[in-house]
């Protein structure tokens, strides 16, 4: 697998790399198809293996990690070998539960998915949940398709969501109570970048969201309906991105020659993380 001259290995050694966060000066990645919570926390790239996968990943403002346990009905929170339950969202009745971001007084904001793709499960319609800091959880989006990739913008009165099927990034106003409202298309992506682009995740930056294409093999930055830079990932599949300062890192899946989401569904992906430095300039 060639990877563009824009972009270098960070780490390697994932099957599908989500959640992707920087914090205190290192990496954290769910690898969600591995059962795999990976960090260079201790200065090496390592695997922690789990017995049940986490995906969205969050520090909250203690400095915790959180995660979306994909497969249960719950949060969970590290507690350096384990995820212990965090707040429970049985009474939710959620599917797989996806991406998750939280604010600055510590309410997390996560994607019920709906249902397995990956695993041929026939769709639904997804939600978001809001679990507040006293941990308690309620409903405050419903019919969504594929919710995914999260991300608050506006000094935390916008929140933004992936509708992965439909190809857009969807915005919400977020009112002081975290209630959800105003819903409305922030930006079409498969018009800006073409019918074959799934978003996947996103990271805001000042001017704008980072927005990971998956089947549209580039990392690209959008504004308000506007195409403001592109990274090209040659064959690789960008997943999920963060970014810190001026460094963006992406997750990105090698399928191995065969279509996404058969190599998906028998987990026969190799994921690394890539990194580039971005450009006032946006040319790439």
């Amino acid at each position: 697998m060639t990877t563009p001259a824009n972009l270098t290995t960070y780490a390697q050694g994932l099957t599908w790399g989500e959640g992707p966060r920087r914090h205190d000066g290192a990496l954290w990645v769910s690898d969600t198809q591995g059962s795999r919570l990976w960090t260079d926390a201790s200065g090496t790239w390592t695997a922690h293996d789990l017995a049940t996968p986490c995906n969205g990943l969050w520090f909250l403002p203690d400095g915790s990690l959180v995660a979306a346990m994909m497969v249960l009905p719950q949060v969970g929170t590290w507690n350096g070998t384990e995820f212990d339950s965090y707040a429970d969202l049985t009474a939710l009745q959620p599917g797989p539960l996806g991406d998750m971001v939280g604010d600055s007084a510590g309410s997390l904001y996560i994607d019920d998915v709906g249902y397995a793709a990956h695993k041929g499960e026939s769709p639904r319609p997804g939600r978001l949940l809001r679990v507040s800091a006293d941990r308690t959880a309620v409903v405050v989006a419903e019919n969504l398709e594929f919710p995914n990739g999260l991300a608050l913008i506006d000094n935390e009165t916008t929140l933004v969501v992936v509708e992965s099927t439909a190809q857009r990034l969807t915005a919400f106003d977020v009112n002081d109570a975290g209630v959800l409202s105003g819903r409305r298309v922030y930006a079409d992506i498969a018009a800006l970048v073409g019918p074959d682009a799934r978003p996947d995740g996103i990271w805001p930056v000042e001017d704008g969201i980072w927005v990971a294409t998956l089947s549209g093999h580039a990392v690209v930055k959008v504004r308000d309906g506007e195409l403001l830079a592109s990274i090209d990932t040659g064959n690789r599949y960008p997943i999920a991105c963060c970014v810190e300062g001026q460094r963006l890192y992406v997750t990105a899946a090698d399928s191995r020659g065969a279509p996404l989401m058969e190599a998906l569904a028998a987990k026969a992906l190799d994921t690394a993380v890539l990194v580039t430095d971005l450009r006032p300039d946006g040319e790439y």
